[in-house]
C-alpha cells in the first residue's frame, strides 16, 4: 500500500531538519537528500511499529502557506 506525506526541510545550525507534517515525526541530516532519506527511513520504522495510526483516525492533508510580517 502507497501512502503520500509531506516534509518540511529546514537548515538549522549546520544541519537539515526534516519533519513529516502528517505523522509529526522529525530526523536530521548534513544536506537536503539525507535528511529526507532519514526521515522517509523514520517514518517507515514508525509504520512498521505503529500500523494502525494510519487507518485509525483518517488525516486531512495539511494545509501549507506562508504570510508576511513586519516587526519592528
Amino acid at each position: 500500500m502507497s501512502h503520500r506525506f509531506t516534509s518540511v526541510i529546514l537548515k538549522e545550525g549546520r544541519w537539515y531538519v526534516a519533519r513529516c507534517l502528517e505523522l509529526g515525526i522529525v530526523s536530521q541530516g548534513k544536506t537536503i537528500k539525507s535528511a529526507q532519506k532519514n526521515l522517509q527511513e523514520a517514518v517507515e520504522l514508525y509504520l512498521e511499529d505503529q500500523p494502525c495510526k494510519l487507518h485509525s483516525s483518517p488525516r486531512m492533508a495539511p494545509v501549507v502557506r506562508t504570510f508576511q510580517l513586519q516587526h519592528a
